[in-house]
């Protein structure tokens, strides 16, 4: 089962190559994107979507094609749609949704 830190390394992969082939890589900072941060609150939304945070920016993303519902994250919004559209990648989303639900169940 995939777990959001598998999904953390997997999106901060994905940016750092994406930036690679960018023609101003000299005033790229890649250290900003150590601190990925995925997860997802049912008490904000209870849409099934995942929030990103890069730095101080924030966005909450719909599972539903990656319609944003909050925030925004400036220029790497674009690559955040970019990889969700992945190959495995919403379906790993997906898995943790219903993984979460499963563990309310059971705390009840």
């Amino acid at each position: 089962m995939a777990t959001f830190k598998d999904l953390e390394d997997s999106l901060k992969s994905f940016i750092t190559e994406e930036q690679s082939d960018a023609h101003n890589i000299r005033n790229t900072t890649f250290t900003k994107y150590n601190n990925i941060k995925i997860w997802m609150d049912r008490g904000r939304f209870q849409e099934p979507h995942f929030i990103v945070r890069i730095s101080i920016s924030e966005g909450v993303y719909s599972l539903n094609g990656c319609t944003k519902l909050s925030g925004g994250l400036g220029y790497e919004e674009r690559l955040v749609i970019k990889w969700f559209s992945r190959i495995g990648v919403k379906d790993k989303l997906r898995e943790l949704w219903g993984s979460d639900d499963d563990n309310k169940d059971k705390k009840k």
